[in-house]
């Protein structure tokens, strides 16, 4: 057969990845200007204003949501697989420094109350992901410091949404529209003035340093990893598991139903808290004059409420209240932030489980949930990694359970042919990382996902192509990919896949090569909805966010993988 590869024919793209890891075996640190012609050079769709003298809004905006906010006080970045590295490179006792966090990237980081941040990586992907953050952030904070030389602090204080003629007047001299503005007031918030003002007094000079960068240490962290998990779930070795990639809310809260035991404190959430476009949709479905799910939009606010100081003890109930209900939440400890939870299905209550994933009904008076009871199988559920870290993790997982029944990767993705809010189902994988391009049979199609998405369209039959990292992409390589009939990019489907090839084979996967995983031993689905559509220029995800009603297509393909899972469990009882 003819093999149409979405062939990466950007050499500006391959020298800046050739400069990062050349320049990253130094065992000193590394200054970050040292990328900024490369980066520039590569013309990325992320960050497609680079050279211009004007701030690109939605790069900045992006570099900030992946990186922590003490990330202006911040000097020196260090990059480690587990504490135990940080130790061997006489950074002792790293954990003890305070833990931070970033809006919109899992990645244990720590910071020193100086300016040293640290964080741990799983896999060569994070670096990928890194530096270019890093990189594009500098680059734009360097932009805004030069622009800021001429403004008075009284304006960057006085200018807020608010006051209109401030606001447009900042804006004007920072050589940014408005509406942009805006949407970086909405980022930063109450700091907004503060960061600002740090940003006009200095020029940022990030540096970096990667303590190590081996394979075998990448194989420790995520040994460490599981280790952690086997020892407060020591049956696992005996189970039969089903394995999912997603997140830690759309599979367990269909499952569990503790949101939907809270229905009465969460509407007093959204009242007390003056949360008028939420109340207005709950009113609409109560009414039913919107087609969305109440199930969909409690457990939305579930999460919603949590984040807030008065919902913090709401976390401490859910975790007793899952663990009666057999989910059992594993955070990462000493390595990558992934947090894992087991789900033992003979221990679920089939009262609380969602009803739109109960099997068909019996007609003999028996409930269709009577097989759980007898289920010897659980469900591994992983929040999704980034990038190479799927295949250590799967490979991982294979090795220390009995008997895998099923595989199901759910994730973010960008469409060139869709909307955000979409679902992709491809069948067609073109991993970046090995160069294979992996046919196989997708167990989900458009019919088994569209009774659950309400908003968007499910594109089954789709081409998807796992890239390196959401910078390293330009306009020159989306036109490759979509001329070559691929629509879906994401990052971990093709790592997976390199996963599953050896959980089937004898032998290594291959590289360069067409693969057909044919005949699996097990049940598999790769599951995406469009978070980002970047064919719009400038429609990054720094440039938007799917909000509540993203959580319509998550739903839909959780809700798809576990429908699923119960009808095989049924169909395995009955042998």
């Amino acid at each position: 057969m003819e093999r149409t590869v979405p062939i990466r024919s950007s050499d500006e793209i391959d020298l800046y990845l050739r400069t990062i890891y050349s320049l990253l075996r130094s065992t000193t640190e590394v200054q970050i200007r040292s990328f900024e012609e490369v980066h520039a050079g590569m013309n990325s769709s992320l960050h497609y204003l680079a050279r211009e003298q004007a701030p690109d809004v939605s790069a900045l905006i992006y570099s900030l949501l992946r990186l922590p906010e003490c990330i202006f006080s911040v000097k020196t970045i260090l990059l480690g697989q587990s504490a135990s590295v940080f130790a061997q490179n006489g950074i002792e006792s790293i954990e003890s420094w305070e833990e931070v966090f970033a809006k919109a990237r899992r990645r244990r980081t720590f910071f020193d109350g100086v300016d040293r941040l640290a964080s741990f990586i799983a896999s060569r992907s994070d670096i990928d992901d890194v530096v270019p953050t890093l990189t594009a952030l500098q680059i734009e904070w360097n932009k805004l410091h030069q622009l800021l030389q001429d403004i008075p602090k009284q304006l960057i204080h006085k200018a807020t949404p608010q006051d209109e003629k401030a606001f447009t007047d900042l804006a004007s001299r920072l050589k940014m529209h408005p509406d942009d503005l805006a949407r970086l007031y909405a980022v930063l918030s109450t700091s907004f003035s503060t960061t600002l003002e740090i940003i006009s007094t200095r020029k940022c000079n990030f540096q970096i340093r990667l303590l190590s960068g081996s394979l075998n240490d990448y194989r420790r962290a995520t040994q460490a990893w599981w280790n952690n998990i086997q020892t407060q779930f020591p049956v696992l070795k005996d189970r039969p598991v089903y394995f999912i990639s997603s997140n830690t809310h759309s599979i367990t809260n269909p499952l569990s139903g503790f949101a939907l035991q809270k229905k009465n404190e969460l509407i007093a959430y959204v009242n007390d808290a003056k949360q008028s476009a939420l109340l207005d949709e709950w009113q609409d479905i109560e009414q039913q004059n919107v087609p969305s799910s109440p199930e969909n939009f409690f457990y939305y606010l579930l999460k919603k409420y949590e984040s807030q100081p008065e919902g913090k003890a709401l976390l401490a109930e859910q975790e007793a209240y899952e663990k009666e209900h057999g989910i059992h939440r594993i955070p990462s400890e000493h390595s990558f932030d992934i947090e894992c939870q087991i789900i033992d299905l003979n221990k679920l209550d089939p009262e609380t489980i969602d009803p739109r994933i109960s099997p068909c009904p019996c007609s003999d008076n028996t409930s269709p949930w009577d097989f759980l009871t007898d289920s010897n199988a659980v469900i591994i559920n992983i929040d999704y990694p980034l990038g190479l870290a799927a295949y250590n993790i799967l490979t991982k997982v294979a090795e220390n359970t009995n008997q895998i029944l099923g595989i199901y990767i759910m994730g973010k993705a960008a469409s060139l042919n869709g909307v955000r809010g979409d679902v992709i189902l491809p069948n067609v994988v073109h991993d970046e990382q090995s160069q294979n391009t992996f046919l196989f049979q997708n167990s989900f199609t458009a019919a088994e996902v569209s009774p659950h998405l309400i908003y968007g369209t499910v594109l089954d039959n789709q081409k998807a192509v796992s890239v390196m990292g959401t910078f390293l992409q330009n306009a020159q390589i989306m036109d490759v990919i979509y001329r070559e009939g691929y629509t879906d990019i994401e990052m971990e489907a093709g790592p997976y896949l390199s996963a599953i090839y050896e959980l089937s084979r004898p032998k290594r996967h291959p590289v360069n090569e067409i693969v057909y995983l044919n005949n699996l031993p097990f049940d598999l689905g790769v599951l995406h909805y469009a978070s980002d559509t970047p064919m719009t220029k400038g429609k990054n995800l720094g440039a938007g966010a799917l909000s509540y009603f993203g959580v319509d297509s998550t739903y839909a393909t959780s809700l798809a993988i576990l429908k699923r899972i119960m009808h095989l469990e049924m169909i395995r009882a009955s042998k």
